[in-house]
């Protein structure tokens, strides 16, 4: 079996050079884009005491040893959020940041282990404001390398336009035949009632499975492959129990303010309207660990000091995107890796 070549060989490096040079001039269109709107760029530290707090994301890990040999885990964190957020409640009002960011368990086309997040908040703002920034974001990568049509898999999607808005509810009973929302009563799943659902659409139900379990297998079987084609599209509107860090809807406390931006098929970001009470917060996220133990038999620390500075934080909503997935479909390319500059494949 023949080897791939490494991908600092010249020739496989010159193939990649054109997906890595639409990388640097999408990240500066996106710069120039938050300077003209008046954002702040920021450099979050990756090592934290803790990674993040939701069930289904892995971390790494590692050992600091001082001067005393003393030693103190810490994280290569998941996302900046925890950091940026603690920027906002120091003061900060309209934040950026191009970070790398860290996942275990994760790798393929779309996946790599390290990978950069570009994520921003704005205090003061309506979740939909960064919902319209996502799309935005989206059409300006496709506009500066002169991309008309987003092709992936044989989906093809025009960024031009003004993105689809979507409820998941909308999206489950269209794409699965599923009545999510009669699933919830006062903000709490039942379990029996969607896998009644489930199991009538032919999908498999185990005997273990819980309410979120169901909920993800559904998503991903019959929902996300079919979203944003022919042009982007915003999944909204997430079940309160899958938005831990999001702020319940003021019409609907079933639902929260979470939102997704699909394209061809392919998550590029996910955002909220962020929930700052502290208590309601905790409450979340020791469900979150709680549910990651059940599963995979570990759970991470809950960040005391980000929980003390909600308090402080002002009403805020905030995003983040996959850059390197961005740039892979604005650019063209078929595989994360050509658009990294040192894959670790």
């Amino acid at each position: 079996m023949s080897r791939i070549s490494p991908w600092w060989m010249p020739d496989r490096h010159a193939d990649r050079r054109p997906f890595l040079t639409a990388r640097g001039r999408i990240k500066a269109a996106f710069r120039n884009w938050f300077t003209a709107q008046g954002f702040t760029e920021v450099e979050p530290a990756c090592l934290q005491m803790s990674p993040g707090n939701e069930a289904h994301l892995h971390a790494l890990s590692t050992d600091i040893v001082g001067p005393d040999l003393s030693r103190r885990r810490r994280y290569l964190h998941t996302s900046p959020e925890f950091a940026m957020k603690k920027l906002l409640a120091a003061g900060e009002e309209k934040i950026f940041a191009f970070t790398p960011c860290f996942r275990n368990r994760e790798h393929g086309p779309l996946h790599a282990t390290e990978f950069t997040m570009l994520e921003w908040y704005r205090t003061g703002a309506p979740y939909e404001h960064v919902m319209d920034d996502a799309a935005d974001l989206l059409r300006l990568a496709c506009a500066t390398t002169g991309q008309r049509l987003i092709s992936w898999r044989g989906a093809v999607a025009v960024p031009q336009g003004a993105a689809d808005r979507l409820t998941v509810a909308q999206a489950f009973q269209r794409h699965a035949g599923v009545d999510l929302l009669r699933t919830i009563t006062d903000g709490t799943p039942d379990r029996d009632a969607l896998a009644e659902q489930v199991r009538a659409q032919g999908i498999t139900v185990r005997d273990d499975d819980s309410w979120s379990d169901l909920f993800a297998r559904v998503l991903a079987a019959s929902i996300e492959p079919k979203l944003g084609f022919g042009q982007p599209q915003l999944l909204c509107e997430y079940p309160a129990v899958e938005a831990a860090l999001a702020r319940p809807a003021p019409n609907d406390l079933r639902v929260a303010e979470r939102f997704e931006l699909y394209c061809c098929g392919v998550e590029l970001a996910n955002g909220f309207g962020e929930l700052t009470d502290p208590v309601l917060q905790r409450a979340n996220l020791e469900a979150q660990m709680a549910l990651k133990e059940r599963i995979y038999g570990e759970r991470y620390p809950i960040d005391e000091d980000f929980l003390a500075a909600l308090a402080h934080m002002p009403p805020a909503s905030g995003c983040a995107l996959g850059f390197d997935r961005l740039v892979m479909l604005a650019a063209g390319a078929t595989h994360i890796d050509q658009v990294l500059w040192t894959p670790d494949s």
